[in-house]
C-alpha cells in the first residue's frame, strides 16, 4: 500500500519547503518531493530551489567578497587606510559560496526534521485521480514510489530561458547557474539581458576586474522600475564602467573553445561585433510544468505555460494548489514563500492571505535598487492624481559618513488621501530600507504617517522620513 499524506508538495524550493513547514506546523501529515536537480557530494536531493542553490543566496555571497574587493581597491583610501593592491582567489570565493549554500540547503532538511515533514526524493508528478467527487485523492509519483494526498501544492519553480542558435555549456556561456560558478576573472564578459541576474552578475565580476558589456533588446534600461531609479541607476552603473547597451538586437553567436563573438545591431541600427572570453545568457525565466503531468489529470496551464490559478492560488482541481515561478506574479523567492504560507493556511480553514501589490523588489547592485507599489509613470498612464516627496541620500549625515552618497529615496503619495502608493530606493542600504515601506503600505499608512514617526539619528532610515516630510513640501534637512 502506497504512502498516504494529508498534504504532498511537489518541488522544496521557498514557496514548496515553507508551504510544507507551515503545512506541518497546522497539524497535517506532510511529505515534500524534490528531485536531485543540483549537484550534491553525497547525490542527495538539494532543497532551496533555485534561490538557496543557484540564485538569491550564492550570488548574494559573490558580491559581498567582490564588493569588499572594490572597497579594498577603491574605497579605503579616502577612509586612511592602505593596504596595498587587494588580489582576489576566486577558487577561494567560489568554495566559500558553496559552504554558505551547503550549510542552508542542509538547514532545511533539519527544519523537515524538526517539522516531521517526510522527504521524498525523486521527480514528483501525478499520475491519477482517485476518489470521489468532494473526496479526492491525488495519486503522485515521486521517484520510485507512488504516494496518495488529499492536498497536493505544486511548488516546482522555473528555470532560466535560453535563446535558441546559443547553446548553454555553463563553460564559455552560462546561464544564471554557470555564472556563479566562472573559475577565473575573465578580460572581457558580454552579459544578454540587463535585468536583476544581469546587473547582478555583471557587477561581481567588473569589480573583479572584468570589462563587462551588458546587451539589452528592450529599448528603455530597467524599464519595470521607476523612471528616475533607472535613470540614476544608469548613471552610476556607467560611471562605475558598466557598459550597458539598450535597444539591441542579437544576431549570429559563435562560440569557440577561448570565447565567443557575438554580432549585433546597435540602437542606430549600426552593426556591431562584441567578442568575450564568457557570455552570460539572462532573459528571463520560464515555469517548470514539464514532466509534471499535468495533462493526466486535467490540471489547466495558462498560454505562457504556468499553472492557472485564482487569487488565492487554487488550480481548477479540487485540492490542488500552485504557487511561486510556476504560476502568474514577480518570480520572487519571498513571494513564492509567502504564497506557500497562504495555501497552507487555506488548506487549514484559515483566512490564508498574499498581497502582490506590496511585494518587495530589490536588485542587490552598488548602490542597491528596491520598490514596492506603483511606479510614477504607472500612476501617469492610469490618470492619478499623486505627489512626490524624493530627497538624495548626499543630504544624510550616516551617508556620508559611510562614504555612500549616490541615490535617493521616493515616495509617491494619494494626492487627495495621502495614502502611500509606492516607495523607490536606490542607494545604500536600499534593500533593508524597503521595508518600511512594505510595512507601511500593507497598514495603509499616509505618508503623513511616516513623517509623524522618530526615526533614529544618524541612521539612512532618516532619508525616509525626509522623502515623506517632502510629500508635504516640508522637508527639514534638504
Amino acid at each position: 500500500m502506497s504512502q498516504q499524506f494529508d498534504v504532498l508538495v511537489i518541488g522544496g524550493g521557498p514557496g514548496g519547503y515553507v508551504a510544507a513547514i507551515r503545512a506541518a506546523q497546522l497539524g497535517f501529515s506532510v511529505a515534500c518531493c524534490e528531485s536531485n536537480a543540483y549537484a550534491d557530494p553525497k547525490g542527495e536531493p538539494r532543497l532551496g530551489g533555485t534561490c538557496l542553490n543557484v540564485g538569491c543566496i550564492p550570488s548574494k555571497a559573490l558580491l559581498h567578497t567582490s564588493h569588499l574587493f572594490e572597497e579594498a581597491g577603491h574605497g579605503f583610501a579616502a577612509h586612511g587606510i592602505s593596504v596595498g593592491t587587494p588580489k582576489i582567489d576566486v577558487g577561494a570565493m567560489i568554495g566559500r559560496k558553496n559552504t554558505i549554500v551547503a550549510q542552508l540547503t542542509g538547514g532545511i532538511k533539519g527544519l523537515f526534521k524538526k517539522n516531521k515533514v517526510t522527504l521524498l526524493g525523486g521527480h514528483g508528478a501525478f499520475v491519477a485521480r482517485g476518489g470521489t467527487a468532494g473526496n479526492e485523492v491525488w495519486q503522485v509519483r515521486a521517484g520510485d514510489e507512488t504516494v496518495e494526498a488529499k492536498q497536493v501544492i505544486v511548488a516546482t519553480g522555473s528555470r532560466a530561458r535560453h535563446l535558441p542558435g546559443i547553446p548553454v555549456d555553463n563553460k564559455i556561456v552560462c546561464d544564471n547557474a554557470g555564472a556563479l560558478d566562472i573559475d577565473a576573472v575573465p578580460k572581457k564578459l558580454a552579459i544578454i539581458g540587463a535585468g536583476v541576474i544581469g546587473l547582478e552578475m555583471g557587477s561581481v565580476w567588473r569589480r573583479l576586474g572584468s570589462g563587462v558589456t551588458i546587451l539589452e533588446a528592450l529599448p528603455d534600461f530597467l524599464s519595470v522600475a521607476d523612471i528616475d531609479v533607472a535613470r540614476e541607476a544608469a548613471r552610476v552603473f556607467a560611471r562605475q564602467g558598466l557598459n550597458i547597451q539598450t535597444g539591441v538586437k542579437i544576431g549570429d553567436v559563435k562560440v569557440g573553445k577561448k570565447g565567443v563573438s557575438l554580432a549585433y545591431t546597435d540602437k542606430t541600427g549600426a552593426a556591431q561585433t562584441l567578442d568575450a572570453e564568457r557570455l552570460i545568457v539572462s532573459v528571463g525565466r520560464i515555469p517548470n510544468t514539464d514532466g509534471l503531468g499535468a495533462d493526466k489529470v486535467g490540471l489547466q496551464l495558462n498560454e505562457r505555460g504556468q499553472i492557472a490559478v485564482d487569487g488565492h492560488c487554487r488550480t481548477n482541481l479540487p485540492g490542488v494548489w500552485a504557487v511561486g515561478d510556476v504560476v502568474a506574479g514577480p518570480m520572487l523567492a519571498h513571494k513564492a514563500s509567502e504564497e506557500g504560507v497562504m495555501v497552507a493556511e487555506r488548506i487549514a480553514g484559515q483566512a490564508g492571505h498574499c498581497n502582490v501589490d506590496t511585494i518587495p523588489w530589490v536588485i542587490y547592485t552598488s548602490p542597491e535598487i528596491a520598490w514596492v507599489g506603483k511606479t510614477e509613470q504607472q500612476l501617469k498612464a492610469g490618470g492619478a492624481a499623486y505627489k512626490a516627496g524624493k530627497i538624495p541620500f548626499a543630504a544624510n549625515g550616516r551617508a556620508l559618513g559611510m562614504g555612500e552618497t549616490a541615490g535617493f529615496v521616493k515616495i509617491l503619495a494619494c494626492a487627495k488621501t495621502d495614502r502611500i502608493l509606492g516607495v523607490h530606493i536606490v542607494g545604500a542600504g536600499a534593500s533593508e530600507l524597503i521595508s518600511e515601506g512594505v510595512v507601511a503600505m500593507e497598514f495603509g499608512a499616509a505618508s503623513e504617517d511616516l513623517a509623524r514617526i522618530c526615526h533614529a539619528h544618524p541612521t539612512l532610515s532618516e532619508v525616509m522620513h525626509e522623502a515623506a516630510l517632502a510629500c508635504d513640501k516640508r522637508a527639514l534637512h534638504f
